[in-house]
């Protein structure tokens, strides 16, 4: 890519420095080394966009989506990696995605539940990472089940096993690496959604989403995004 101009570093790190917000509670994106170092594909997105930009980096941890979001009103960030939905596009300009992953269900082994749809039962009770995407997707599509709110993903797994719940939703991919580990778990073989991991600002900051658009193509297309992916072990269909 060509050089930024002046107004697009202004636009995108008007302090100086990217604060780039990452969102440890979907570990495909991100994760936190046991030495405490950040790593995954959001970060390496991060880091390679702050040295386009010729600013410093600092990365600003969350446990949860739905804390990302909230810290947008308290001017915490000015780039984050989340799911696109359109509550959260109210206030935040979503980026095409560039990674997609699936929502499904974590249930006991011996459960008669053998798809996503069986779920959606009366007296049905489902775990869910507050303020997760899949929070608001179940929200707006289940018509009969009610959605137990934990105050992260992970904490959805163990409200789902310790309060005795029916199931836990969550992304596929730890939830599968939760029931290889336990072996009186599965993970359902369908998807209740697809999610679209995209790059977000706020939306105020719209005048330079086009730039952000055009360096996410970019590392999309030079196998970037597919290659970070591989260096953090994760298994995930990079967005065409």
């Amino acid at each position: 890519m060509i050089p930024p101009n002046d107004q697009t570093v202004r636009l995108l790190a008007p302090s100086g420095t990217l604060r780039a917000a990452i969102n440890l509670g979907n570990p495909v994106l991100a994760q936190q080394r046991d030495d405490g170092e950040l790593a995954g594909v959001s970060v390496a997105l991060a880091r390679s966009l702050a040295d386009w930009l010729g600013v410093p980096l600092r990365l600003v941890p969350f446990e949860a989506a739905g804390q990302v979001v909230a810290a947008r009103e308290e001017d915490a960030w000015d780039l984050a990696f989340l799911a696109r939905d359109p509550k959260r596009a109210e206030t935040i300009r979503f980026t095409e995605p560039y990674v997609l992953i699936e929502g499904t269900y974590l249930v006991p082994r011996d459960a008669p539940q053998t798809s996503v749809g069986d779920l959606d039962r009366d007296g049905t009770r489902i775990a869910v990472g507050q303020g997760a995407a899949y929070d608001l997707f179940l929200s707006r599509h289940l018509q009969h089940a009610s959605l137990v709110r934990a105050p992260t993903s992970a904490a959805a797994v163990e409200w789902f096993i310790d309060r005795g719940l029916d199931a836990a939703a969550g992304v596929r991919q730890p939830l599968e690496r939760f029931a290889r580990e336990h072996a009186g778990y599965r993970v359902l073989a369908d998807a209740f959604t697809q999610i679209e991991q995209a790059m977000a600002l706020p939306r105020e900051r719209q005048a330079v989403a086009e730039v952000v658009e055009d360096f996410l193509r970019e590392h999309k297309a030079s196998g970037f995004v597919a290659e970070a992916l591989e260096a953090s072990g994760q298994d995930a269909r990079v967005a065409p």
